[in-house]
């Protein structure tokens, strides 16, 4: 297959040996990065020169600690410097003053300034989202003393290059699909995102896995995963893509999430494709009752106001926690060991699905792939794309038969479910025509009312009024 996915994919696909290279897995480095370099050194037969890796990330990529000497040679060698690393963009509202900030190095939107002329020249990359990837050049604005108002010294953009080496062509990719079979596409997916196919004992092993990308590929699906440790949780949703956010637990607050009065500025929620809140079990979230009404309302519509600033953001939200082994069984409450925020039916009512993290092997060295695969970069671009495909949400309505009076928050929750693993499976679907209707039920449908129905239980045990509530069984239309 490692032929067949080289030929259909070509450029895109990349050598991968995590069980064996120590060189990148000591560098620290996220996958979508790591694949980067892999495709720019790489020979045909993914051999390459660590000497030449290794020259371009200490030139291009420094650790935070190097901060200040990259401040000396901008500030007092006079030159410019070169990053690749992730930038967020800010317009001052009152002055018309463009800034930017350096999330990975400490640097703030204070410290720095693009000219005009500079933001006429990149300002259609630097506006995709809240933070953007790229090779930036950076200078230095001199002080000046000696006119009213005094200028002050800064940190300026004179130079920007978009990280992403090839063009993301979203129908050749879907076209591309149509060469594999279910059971090689679970494979390749697999790969895209550093995992060996071969090391997993089941299909639902596999599929349990890739139920985390769920978030990556759909807008606003939120998601709950309860696991042991060691599944991989924190490097599926902080490595692969560059696209999401991984909160690191400790204290999520209303202004850190959602907005900061004090500093007026939109939190973490507005940007990413998705935000997982790590260690949910040990999360400080503040005033919870504050929290939980305004989580509550995001996570229904995607909007918020915080402080009279109303925002809106397309994130979906996940929660990961470990839970003992003991207490891993959907028909028993499982949610005690969690903040009270989410012992309460309404917010648990509002994420779509729950993830059994039980399903999911832990981590060892047959799980790492070595071999070649789909470059995580492109992969996770392409995830990136499908999201604004609403095609595929428009083919669930068609074929998905709904029973009368049934729950709306369940039917929601399923279809969103369903069609984000109709795009992440079954990317080559069209129309109604393409579907093979026994996949979909299997491989989108099923899984997706099974991962409500555990939400369902759950609340049965908090709240009376829904025990031994169903979620409506949804199925495919007779055509």
């Amino acid at each position: 297959m490692e032929e067949k996915l080289r030929d259909y994919f070509e450029e895109m696909v990349v050598y991968k040996d995590l069980k064996n290279n120590n060189f990148f897995s000591s560098l620290g480095l996220p996958a979508f990065l790591r694949d980067y370099l892999l495709k720019t050194f790489s020979d045909d037969y993914g051999r390459f020169n660590m000497d030449e890796v290794s020259e371009f990330i200490k030139k291009f990529i420094p650790k935070k600690e190097e901060w200040m000497r990259i401040k000396n040679q901008i500030i007092y060698e006079n030159e410019t410097v070169q990053l690749l690393t992730k930038i967020a963009v800010d317009i001052n509202i009152k002055t018309g003053e463009i800034s930017f900030a350096l999330p990975d190095f400490g640097v703030t939107d204070k410290e720095t300034m693009i000219e005009p002329s500079v933001w006429e020249l990149y300002k259609n990359d630097l506006i995709q989202s809240g933070e953007v990837w790229g090779i930036i050049k950076l200078g230095y604005r001199q002080p000046d003393d000696t006119v009213k108002p005094k200028i002050s010294g800064k940190i300026k953009l004179v130079g920007f290059k978009n990280f992403c080496p090839y063009t993301v062509d979203l129908d050749y990719y879907k076209e591309m699909r149509n060469h594999f079979t279910t059971d090689e596409w679970l494979d390749v997916v697999l790969g895209a995102i550093d995992y060996n196919a071969e090391g997993y004992e089941t299909e639902l092993q596999k599929l349990s896995m890739l139920t985390r990308l769920l978030p990556f590929v759909e807008k606003k699906v939120n998601i709950i995963e309860l696991a042991p440790k060691g599944t991989g949780k924190s490097y599926v949703f902080g490595h692969v893509s560059k696209y999401g956010l991984l909160t690191d637990g400790g204290k999520v607050t209303r202004s850190k999430m959602f907005y900061d009065a004090a500093r007026r500025k939109p939190g973490f929620i507005c940007g990413p494709d998705f935000v997982a809140i790590d260690e949910v079990k040990l999360v400080n979230f503040g005033d919870e009752n504050e929290m939980r009404s305004i989580l509550q309302g995001y996570l229904e519509y995607g909007k918020f106001n915080a402080n009279g600033y109303d925002g809106e953001s397309n994130a979906g939200v996940v929660f990961l926690g470990n839970i003992k082994e003991e207490n891993m069984n959907e028909y028993e409450y499982m949610l005690a060991e969690l903040p009270t925020l989410f012992q309460e039916t309404a917010l648990l009512d509002r994420i779509h699905g729950f993830v059994k993290g039980w399903d999911i092997p832990r981590m060892n060295d047959s799980l790492k792939i070595t071999g070649w695969a789909l470059n995580s970069e492109y992969f996770c671009s392409i995830l990136h794309e499908l999201r604004n495909d609403t095609s595929y949400r428009t083919i669930v309505e068609k074929i998905v038969e709904v029973p009368e009076h049934a729950d709306t928050r369940d039917t929601e929750a399923i279809k969103r479910v369903a069609t984000a693993y109709l795009k992440l499976l079954f990317p080559h679907v069209r129309s109604i025509n393409d579907i093979d209707r026994i996949e979909f039920t299997d491989y989108c449908l099923t899984p997706a009312m099974k991962m409500r129905r555990i939400i369902k239980l759950q609340q049965g045990m908090i709240d009376r009024e829904y025990k031994g509530k169903d979620v409506p069984f949804l199925k495919v239309k007779e055509f």
